[in-house]
């Protein structure tokens, strides 16, 4: 038996009065979903440990059964694994967003929607004003890139941006944790002065930048400002490989650099699809049939799409409902056609819950379902937070989901 993992980022989401109390899954047009919920087995799923912030790092990982206690180091470390930085022991890898404020607040994570081309400009500039023996910019994709200091300190309190739309930006600036162990050639504090000062620097050095200049004259959304968060050093992740003898290769696809670590640092090899944005304008057919050949050469495939997450964190209603009817019609449907009659197991799930009217990540558990065929089903009709409380998997946790879809064959 063959596995797939098929993840709407952030897809899950809080009752909507205007939905008439519905959630988001339970209102949207997904037959597909439903259907598999309908033939298969489903449950909840607690995807972020005790005493983990809700990010997509956190939930990811767990899906695929890691202990946060054991591997966690924050996103850094996982996007500098994506993009074949090769981080030395005494590196600290620090997440990069560059992102937009207005009138001294953070008005938006993503730099008004940056996309790569332009990211790539703007952190050339900055490498070239502000890199040294200890700081390095790395591109990623869109607003998402990645920062490096040599020798510096994980232990420092640093505001993920997609948590404060709308915030002022300057009580969100970087401190060091108290007590905070000296772990590595800088002091946490020491490493906290470095980042705001480099906040501070880029606010000045983009102001400046052609890009911005034009976005001004426009009226339009500038990316105006680096902002730091989730950083840690090289992380330790045993490959799935390792621990699943029914994995002996395996495949990731997403158009997020995360994702990409995640699944490098798991021993998956990373399938890149062109136009896979991370948007709701992502190439859906593409990574479908990328996943479709996959599962011809591969015993495991992890298919991750990012747009529902972004809708959430827009407060776009509309845009996220779409997403999700998305999901379905244009990933879930036609995998689900061409391998209908093998011997693969499809499991769909989000990650976390990114609800529209919060705007941000939160932990609680959220819905999944399993089917094979042949297998026994359940009597949950409908793939949504309502129902597949009613599954037969009941509430799983750490490694549960993993085991009990590795367990199908």
């Amino acid at each position: 038996m063959k596995h797939i993992i098929i993840l709407g980022d952030g897809m899950a989401d809080w009752p909507v009065e205007s939905l008439g109390n519905k959630t988001l899954l339970q209102y949207a047009n997904i037959p597909y979903m439903d259907k598999l919920a309908k033939m298969g087995r489903c449950g909840m799923l607690k995807t972020v440990q005790d005493g983990f912030h809700p990010g997509s790092e956190v939930a990811n990982s767990s899906i695929l059964g890691y202990d946060q206690n054991e591997v966690y180091e924050g996103r850094g470390p996982l996007e500098a694994a994506s993009i074949g930085v090769d981080l030395a022991p005494d590196d600290m890898a620090i997440r990069c967003n560059i992102i937009t404020l207005e009138d001294g607040n953070i008005v938006t994570h993503n730099g008004g929607n940056l996309q790569t081309e332009d990211g790539a400009v703007l952190i050339d500039y900055l490498n070239e004003h502000l890199a040294n023996d200890r700081v390095r910019f790395y591109c990623g994709v869109q607003y998402r890139h990645l920062l490096v200091i040599k020798g510096g300190n994980k232990h420092v309190v640093c505001q993920p941006p997609h948590d404060h739309p709308g915030e002022p930006w300057r009580p969100l600036l970087v401190t060091a944790q108290a007590d905070a162990p000296k772990d590595n050639e800088m002091t946490a504090q020491e490493t906290a002065d470095l980042l705001n000062d480099l906040i501070l620097r880029s606010q000045e050095l983009l102001a400046k930048h052609p890009y911005n200049v034009e976005k001004a004259k426009r009226g339009e959304r500038q990316a105006n400002s680096i902002w730091p968060w989730a950083g840690g050093y090289r992380p330790h992740m045993v490959p799935l490989t390792e621990t699943f003898p029914q994995i002996k290769r395996g495949a990731v696809i997403t158009a997020v650099d995360l994702i990409r670590g995640i699944g490098t640092l798991a021993g998956l090899r990373v399938i890149d699809v062109p136009g896979a944005t991370g948007l709701a304008d992502t190439n859906y057919e593409g990574k479908a049939q990328a996943a479709i050949e996959a599962l011809q050469t591969d015993d495991f495939v992890y298919v991750h799409v990012e747009a529902s997450d972004e809708a959430g964190h827009d407060g776009d209603l509309e845009l996220k409902l779409k997403t999700i009817e998305y999901l379905d019609s244009r990933i879930v449907k036609p995998i689900y056609e061409a391998v209908k009659n093998e011997n693969v197991a499809i499991a769909v799930l989000p990650d976390h819950p990114t609800p529209v009217a919060h705007r941000t990540h939160t932990n609680e558990p959220i819905p999944f379902l399993i089917y094979a065929p042949g297998m026994e089903a359940d009597k949950v009709e409908t793939f949504d937070e309502v129902a597949c409380k009613q599954g037969s998997y009941g509430q799983l946790e750490k490694d549960g989901f993993i085991k009990a879809l590795m367990s199908v064959e």
